[in-house]
């Protein structure tokens, strides 16, 4: 067996475990909560078998053998810039909701883990009280091949557009949790960091950015002799937000403990996200201001050039 994999795998383990452990689909830190038996099967393949998947499409792209991992993160960057006016406002709104959540007011939905599903319910129910129609998704599949059995939650919003057409946005609230991976290159958690904390934008949109980041994980994992999990396939990560689901407004009725430890923290990640956000937020402020005071400056130049031509 190669030590490697022994290596990347036992990272993994050890960083699931210091969160709770049945964190499977986002073992890098999301709250994704597909179960421990899914998780047990997935990793004893990856050690029996290797990556299990095809060689990276990428593989010819350089004399080292690796993606263009800058060309990558200008692709992220297109697609963040690539939203309509609705997807923008939404965007707005969804951020500021966020923001205004407090951790005293979230409730338990379920008797055992809350895997931030509270978070979920508490954002749903203030979109619904904006005037959006707005549910949190739960999605189920079974596993096939190479792509292990799970489930996750997510939210979206329905929509008319201008011809009367239902349109369906995503809402993931910890969006960058489903790409941590194990030793990243430097110019990865780059890109990791320029995804936004929470992605609202269509499924179409969706998909561009899982293809970016799974050749992106390739690469990076490849410069370190070590393969892509299952849980990092595209496959996989398509399977969340592509699978059957779910549709509820409100959670389940049930008898819930307000004080167990599964839902304790969920106001510490609330906290995170809302810090992470919050950041992400003024760090655009910033960049806007000063693409403002770089166009301003130019705009002035060529005032100036042009008055001194006609002199």
């Amino acid at each position: 067996m190669d030590c490697r994999v022994c290596v990347a795998t036992g990272d993994l383990w050890m960083r699931m475990a210091g969160r709770g452990g049945g964190v499977v689909g986002d073992i890098g830190g999301g709250f994704s909560h597909e179960s421990e038996h899914d998780l047990a099967v997935m990793v004893s393949d990856f050690l029996e078998n290797g990556s299990g998947g095809a060689e990276s499409r990428c593989s010819s792209d350089s004399d080292s053998g690796f993606c263009d991992l800058p060309h990558l993160a200008d692709k992220i960057l297109y697609h963040k810039l690539s939203v309509d006016q609705y997807e923008s406002n939404l965007m707005a709104v969804v951020n500021s909701l966020m923001l205004s959540i407090k951790g005293i007011n979230l409730h338990p939905v379920k008797s055992g883990p809350c895997n931030a599903s509270c978070i979920r319910f508490s954002l749903v129910k203030l979109l619904r009280l904006s005037g959006f129609d707005a549910a949190v998704c739960a999605s189920k599949w079974q596993g096939s091949g190479k792509v292990p059995g799970g489930d996750h939650e997510y939210i979206d919003v329905l929509s008319c557009n201008d011809t009367g057409r239902s349109e369906r946005l995503i809402i993931d609230i910890d969006f960058r949790s489903h790409f941590e991976i194990a030793r990243a290159v430097d110019t990865y958690d780059r890109m990791l960091n320029s995804l936004p904390v929470v992605y609202v934008g269509s499924l179409t949109k969706l998909n561009q950015l899982l293809q970016v980041m799974v050749e992106a994980a390739r690469s990076s994992l490849k410069q370190n002799s070590m393969p892509l999990p299952p849980w990092r396939s595209l496959a996989y990560l398509q399977a969340k937000w592509q699978s059957p689901y779910l549709r509820k407004f409100n959670p389940d009725e049930q008898e819930v403990n307000s004080t167990s430890p599964e839902h304790k923290q969920c106001s510490g990640h609330l906290k995170r996200l809302q810090s992470l956000l919050q950041s992400e937020i003024e760090a655009e402020r910033t960049l806007k201001v000063m693409n403002y005071d770089k166009n301003r400056r130019r705009t002035v130049e060529l005032q100036r050039h042009s008055l001194f031509r006609t002199l």
